[in-house]
């Protein structure tokens, strides 16, 4: 039989939501591969007889259509349903809004991989992209896992605990995006281009709904309410950490960490930094991806992988930003180095004319992940647990919303720009970036 030490650990171990978090991230970077690229052959087929300038132009404008519908309604279609299942994670269950979005993961890329067997017509994927924001989305399911990650945490560990969450993200994002590219053609000798690729992500997704439903345990609380917590002089409210501390210790930062009043002005600083910023990154992600298959460029379904595993290592310098700048520095300090790291990459990113040139201006941008679960920190010390998802999600819901504005302009100036200045978008983000660090 195993000893009471074991069985503790086993049970603090299926808290953790990083087996999710990275298998799910896994899937996530092996569709993105596949999706741009099963869309470009698409293209490519329909307009077969083109002249070769001609048909990467007109190719970049039928991408670039596709992305602004299917971002518009994977982006809007959460908003239907976001709010509703995180309430339902704070009043009934906390698995609801992890659970639900995973099931939306697993229909959709089903149904990209029939696309691809059964020669379904592009627009399928617009449908697939309603059921997964319906179900939630990445919205819901972000939202749900920070307030896991929030709600096992202490106060003063818990922007490292968030960013240790983003890393692991970010470590799966990287491996998932430099394994896409070999999978995608690796096979296409035996099977259609794109099958095993999206088929390995379904196995991935399938995965993490079975571990959230089965093995997946949500950390208690033992005071729902901060400050009745603490005018009846007990700790519980607060988690001590998986180490395990002292007693002595834990009461004394129970005592010294209590939730402070919510102060609306800094909610609303808070969530005006986080728009601006995630204006400028969206924007400038949304049309890198178009960027890096034209020319100079004109990246292989290789080297799109390679790229997208650079964009991963982000994850883990911002996390050791956060581990060595967290014993130095504020909150808001911190967040303003990410800002101006994000800022003066994607600037470099505008003048890009060669590979190399690329990796440096992604290398600039080691800090970049920071801001946004610092912002989160932030945010959960400034209100009850109990309201934890229901912030977290209106916080994704306003990134959500700002998102899809910014990705259908972003792609039309992009369409507007193409033959003047391809890399005019990555100004207009850099400018973003810096008007992000006044509320700060």
């Amino acid at each position: 039989s195993q000893s009471p030490a074991a069985m503790l650990g086993i049970a603090a171990m299926r808290m953790w939501t990083e087996p999710v978090v990275a298998v799910s991230q896994l899937a996530s970077a092996f569709c993105d591969t596949g999706l741009l690229m099963v869309v470009k052959n698409y293209y490519n087929q329909t307009n077969p007889t083109s002249p070769s300038h001609a048909l990467q132009d007109a190719q970049q404008k039928a991408v670039s259509n596709f992305y602004i519908i299917y971002n518009l309604v994977l982006g809007l279609s959460p908003l239907a349903s976001a709010y509703g299942l995180s309430k339902l994670g704070d009043k009934v269950h906390r698995k609801i809004p992890i659970c639900f979005p995973l099931f939306g993961y697993l229909v959709s890329k089903s149904l990209l991989l029939l696309l691809i067997l059964l020669n379904w017509p592009i627009e399928v994927m617009y449908g697939a992209a309603a059921f997964n924001g319906l179900t939630g989305g990445f919205t819901t399911l972000w939202a749900g896992i920070m307030a896991l990650g929030s709600l096992g945490s202490s106060v003063s560990k818990r922007s490292l605990r968030l960013i240790v969450i983003e890393l692991v993200y970010g470590l799966a994002g990287f491996l998932g995006s430099m394994a896409s590219g070999y999978l995608f053609v690796g096979f296409s000798n035996r099977y259609r281009e794109g099958t095993v690729l999206v088929g390995c992500s379904i196995a991935c997704y399938a995965f993490c709904l079975l571990y959230s439903i089965f093995v997946l345990k949500v950390p208690k609380t033992a005071a729902s309410h901060p400050a009745k917590a603490k005018s009846t002089g007990d700790s519980g409210n607060q988690l001590p950490d998986s180490a395990g501390a002292s007693e002595k210790s834990s009461s004394s930062e129970s005592i010294n960490l209590a939730p402070v009043s919510p102060s609306k002005f800094t909610i609303v600083l808070l969530f005006a930094g986080a728009i601006l910023y995630d204006l400028a990154v969206v924007g400038a992600m949304n049309v890198l991806p178009l960027f890096l298959l034209r020319e100079p460029l004109s990246w292989s379904p290789v080297e799109i992988g390679y790229g997208n595993a650079a964009g991963y290592v982000i994850f883990i310098t911002s996390f050791l930003g956060v581990f060595v700048f967290s014993k130095y520095f504020r909150d808001t300090t911190m967040i303003m180095i990410g800002m101006a790291s994000f800022s003066t990459g994607i600037l470099i990113m505008a003048f890009v004319q060669w590979t190399f040139l690329f990796y440096i201006a992604r290398a600039v941008m080691l800090f970049a992940l920071i801001p946004l679960p610092t912002i989160r920190s932030m945010l959960s010390k400034h209100v009850e647990g109990s309201s934890y998802g229901k912030v977290f999600v209106l916080l994704q819901l306003s990134l959500v919303i700002t998102g899809v504005a910014t990705s259908t302009i972003y792609n039309k100036i992009y369409q507007s720009t193409l033959n003047w200045y391809s890399g005019f978008c990555f100004i207009l983000s850099f400018l973003f970036g810096c008007l992000s660090l006044l509320p700060l």
